[in-house]
């Protein structure tokens, strides 16, 4: 018993300290450092980079199509080897559109989604208005979190089209497990941008990239633009760009996490619960009879 309790408060004060390394800290600050720093081009200093890295994280660059980098921002974005991730086939399955781990997922209960256990926050907070979220009310969602050592760059679930990003400016919160049991609302406070768009199937869905503390970057090949803290372009930007199933959307400038909404009738895949292990390609969703008629 004694052990039992010993043990629980180490782990209790582990989670604190991690919470406030890395988030009673200057966090917007930090993550404009980090931008700056891995965008250093010295080979010798991104290797000795990479070296401290793997020593906190399972970063495996084995799959990588290149085997050095010039900064540490090559290594974060780095594309992958021809025929590292295989991509489901089947149309009525849609997939993730990452490497990543299954955080809360499962029905929209009319406009509220989880976070976590006990962590609710409603779909118009995180899509900006009512108009916004009403699509995916009583939808599906499936929330995935990229580790620091993951591959970074985001593809399509599906064939379709993208419609619509906007982007909502906001704070640069961590994004791990920790930090989602305590601060509530969590990815409607952080910075992030809502991706519309819509299947071959006719369904509309939404890619949410929510940034954290080190990471507030994200690119698309949509946009000729970057998406970032000190961004002061237009929040809603129009597009219409066809994209096939697997195809390459953009990428995280570090890890961060992807929350996926799909509307009423999609339900989830096989395998697909909290804490599963996901790599992009693989299903996510099912496009149930009733959503495809």
């Amino acid at each position: 018993m004694k052990k039992t309790v010993f043990l629980r408060d180490r782990l209790w004060q582990h989670e604190q300290l991690n919470f406030l390394l890395t988030n009673r800290v200057p966090r917007i600050a930090l993550t404009h450092l980090m931008g700056r720093y891995s965008r250093i081009r010295s080979r010798w200093l991104t290797r000795l980079s990479i070296r401290v890295w793997r020593a906190f994280t399972e970063l495996d660059l084995s799959e990588a199509a290149e085997s050095s980098f010039e900064s540490l921002h090559a290594c974060f974005t780095r594309s992958l080897k021809a025929g590292a991730r295989a991509v489901a086939p089947d149309p009525a399955l849609m997939t993730s559109p990452c490497d990543g781990i299954v955080g809360e997922c499962g029905a929209v209960q009319g406009q509220t989604v989880f976070q976590a256990k006990g962590f609710p926050y409603r779909l118009a907070d995180l899509f900006g208005s009512e108009a916004a979220a009403a699509p995916w009310q009583d939808g599906c969602y499936v929330t995935l979190r990229l580790t620091s050592a993951m591959y970074h760059r985001f593809h399509a679930p599906h064939d379709g089209r993208l419609t619509q990003v906007t982007y909502l400016s906001g704070d640069t919160w961590n994004v791990n497990p920790i930090a989602l049991r305590r601060i509530e609302r969590l990815y409607c406070r952080n910075e992030r941008a809502v991706l519309r768009a819509t299947l071959a199937t006719g369904h509309e869905i939404a890619l949410v990239p929510v940034a954290a503390i080190l990471v507030a970057s994200i690119r698309l090949h949509a946009l000729d633009t970057r998406l970032h803290l000190r961004y002061r372009g237009p929040n809603e930007i129009a597009c219409d760009v066809a994209f096939a199933k697997g195809e390459e959307l953009g990428w995280f400038e570090h890890g961060s996490t992807i929350i996926v909404f799909a509307p009423r009738g999609f339900t989830l895949a096989d395998g697909i619960a909290p804490g599963a292990r996901v790599r992009m390609g693989e299903p996510i969703m099912r496009i149930g009879p009733a959503a495809a008629s």
